[in-house]
């Protein structure tokens, strides 16, 4: 994603409540990094380790450490920051700059972001919003619906019955979330977030029948805004010789933005109900993250009913000896 300086305060004036100091020119100037930090050991002349990529942030001690310069002091250090090309400069607690700073920004092509908040409340809030901005996105061909609290994504072909799958469920009770196109955005290190383009949203496909409005027809509680992704289900159209998994104790997995979740391949074939195995899929899921894997379980059972046997055999077999 590009976000530009000018993006920014247009999207944040009232959450960071900003005002705009100084020079418009650079507010064109693009955000590369998702970070905002203060200047640090630069104000000390110290550049070795400077990621001039970051938002600037000009907190009470920054503040007052340039006002505690000399004029000539004060204006070599500026000019060695402003050498860089760093985005913007965010000043917070209302601060009032040291002489130079506004000019010298200007010189640079810098824009100087004035915020009310005090240096804490100024981080918390920025910090999400740049992480959302920065977060890596891809858009999928499927259907997303919330079924029991758990988010299933449904793929497969086109034609093959994700859409009538997922309003099937919506009318026993689950809820859409997307329909045909999800996007998805990743928030933090393995957290999958699927949402609907906001063209679309609430709205589904169904061939033969054409566009319907799920809000309109099921009520509020039938749509949700965004929900995370949990299980992927893979419907496909069951041929001879399809091999598909009878035990449940080899679990693939699917990759999305880096991040591996489950993933269940459902073979479609005539009379099959496909929106009780999704509750089913739900349900096992909520098993398992409770720590509950019924085909572990099955398989342990299985497993010491067999070494009974054994141990049975071989008293049998000790006794005739």
């Amino acid at each position: 994603m590009t976000l530009t300086v000018g993006a920014l305060l247009e999207q944040t004036r009232d959450l960071l409540e900003l005002e705009q100091l100084g020079s418009a020119d650079g507010l064109t100037r693009e955000i590369p990094s998702s970070d905002a930090s203060g200047p640090g050991m630069v104000l000390a002349g110290f550049t070795e380790r400077f990621v001039h990529q970051r938002i600037q942030v000009l907190g009470e001690t920054e503040v007052t450490y340039l006002r505690s310069l000399a004029p000539a002091e004060r204006t070599r250090i500026l000019t060695l920051l402003f050498h860089y090309p760093i985005p913007c400069v965010m000043v917070t607690k209302g601060l009032t700059l040291p002489e130079g700073v506004e000019s010298a920004a200007t010189a640079a092509g810098v824009t100087i972001l004035r915020s009310r908040l005090k240096t804490f409340e100024f981080y918390r809030r920025i910090t999400p919003f740049l992480e959302q901005a920065f977060a890596p996105t891809t858009s999928l061909h499927g259907s997303l619906a919330d079924v029991y609290g758990v988010g299933l994504l449904f793929t497969g072909a086109s034609g093959i019955g994700k859409s009538e799958c997922v309003l099937d469920l919506v009318e026993r009770g689950h809820r859409l979330v997307a329909d045909d196109l999800v996007m998805v955005r990743r928030k933090g290190a393995d957290i999958l977030l699927g949402t609907g383009h906001p063209l679309q949203r609430h709205f589904m496909e169904i061939r033969g029948v054409g566009l319907i409005d799920v809000r309109s027809i099921f009520g509020i509680r039938a749509v949700r805004q965004q929900k995370r992704i949990e299980v992927v289900v893979v419907l496909q159209a069951w041929h001879e010789g399809m091999v598909a998994e009878r035990t449940g104790l080899d679990m693939e997995t699917t990759e999305i933005l880096g991040v591996s979740i489950p993933k269940i391949t459902v073979p479609l074939n005539p009379g099959k109900n496909l929106t009780v195995i999704a509750e089913v899929i739900a349900m096992n899921h909520l098993m398992r993250y409770a720590g509950e894997d019924p085909a572990q379980a099955f398989n342990e059972r299985l497993k010491g009913h067999l070494l009974g046997k054994a141990e049975v055999q071989r008293y049998l077999l000790d006794d005739d000896e």
